[in-house]
């Protein structure tokens, strides 16, 4: 089953831009289909694949912040091709 995951990281520290630079950089060297935008990042792929990835990018993302907040927001089938038509 295709998914579509969009990302926001918002470390609550100073210092912040390094953590987020960091998180999309591993993003961007998987496997899978990234798009980003100035608000977040969007990864695309197949959800069994996918989401064991993003479990370890968490999980090393979270060891390396005293506190941070990620929202996650999962859609049931692979958007990365969405073109706006209006």
């Amino acid at each position: 089953m295709k998914i579509s995951v969009d990302l926001t990281l918002s470390p609550l520290q100073d210092n912040y831009e390094s953590h987020i630079i960091d998180f999309i950089k591993t993003l961007r060297a998987s496997k899978f289909t990234v798009l980003e935008n100035p608000l977040s990042t969007q990864i695309y792929g197949d959800y069994d694949t996918l989401m064991p990835f993003l479990t370890k990018v968490i999980k090393r993302t979270f060891k390396l912040q005293d506190m941070s907040v990620l929202t996650i927001k999962l859609v049931k089938t692979d958007r990365s091709d969405y073109e706006a038509n209006f």
